[in-house]
């Protein structure tokens, strides 16, 4: 078992640290970078409905915010779902070729890609979709039941079958590490916390629950997505419902 300093995580944490001698003197690392979003051509799309944005007291959103795991039966309507879209990764200005988002993102690089599994859902058949973020429409990747899938890859945790919907982000870290190197892993991590507090507010501001999922099995959850886990890899997931 090793120690805390000779563990993978320390080791990362160490090695990606910022001094003043050594950022200025540091060599550039080569990474080349990717497209800034992803498209899939061929998969059917499915525009969303026009956001409902409750007026809510973003004090008590924050005061009221728990991690709930029990969901009643109730479907999600797909209004929901189009403002818990819109609270994650809605786009509220452009700039200079950059679509800036409801999240803020290091560098506005926007690394993090949002997929949901839907189980139960008012207009929008169960299946794996994948946000198109600038056309705002959903992409149907595969039709079918996957909650039962996803609950054995994030360790039995049943909350994934049986929550109308799951959001599930993955991260392509060349758009962020082709600007700021080893460093920007970092940042990615924190970007997508970024998103999820978005939507674990946004639930409470619309009546529902939510649960962050860090515990799954990586590559398990990025074959069901049909992500290689090098280039793209799944590296967060939280589940919404009404509360039960």
């Amino acid at each position: 078992m090793p120690d805390y300093r000779d563990s993978p995580g320390f080791l990362y944490l160490d090695g990606t640290k910022h001094s003043r001698e050594g950022l200025l003197g540091k060599k550039k690392e080569d990474i080349s970078g990717v497209e800034p979003f992803k498209v899939y051509p061929e998969a059917k799309k499915i525009p969303l409905p026009r956001p409902v944005l409750p007026t809510a007291d973003i004090w008590q959103c924050l005061k009221d915010r728990r991690s709930v795991r029990r969901y009643s039966t109730r479907p999600m309507p797909l209004e929901v779902i189009s403002s818990l879209l819109w609270a994650t990764q809605g786009v509220t200005a452009s700039l200079g070729g950059y679509l800036l988002r409801t999240a803020p993102s290091a560098g506005a690089l926007y690394p993090i890609e949002t997929y949901l599994c839907v189980n139960n859902c008012l207009s929008l058949g169960p299946g794996l979709y994948h946000l198109e973020v600038a056309s705002g429409m959903l992409e149907l990747l595969r039709d079918g039941d996957f909650g039962s899938e996803l609950t054995s890859a994030s360790l039995g945790q049943s909350m994934c079958q049986k929550a109308p919907v799951v959001f599930v982000w993955s991260a392509i870290p060349r758009r962020t590490m082709a600007k700021y190197g080893a460093r920007g892993m970092r940042y990615i991590f924190m970007d997508v916390a970024h998103i999820c507090e978005n939507l674990l507010l946004a639930s409470v501001a619309l009546g529902l629950g939510a649960c962050p999922i860090g515990a799954f099995f990586d590559d398990e959850v990025n074959d069901l997505l049909g992500l290689d886990g090098i280039e793209e890899s799944v590296i967060y997931m939280a589940s919404v419902g009404f509360p039960k």
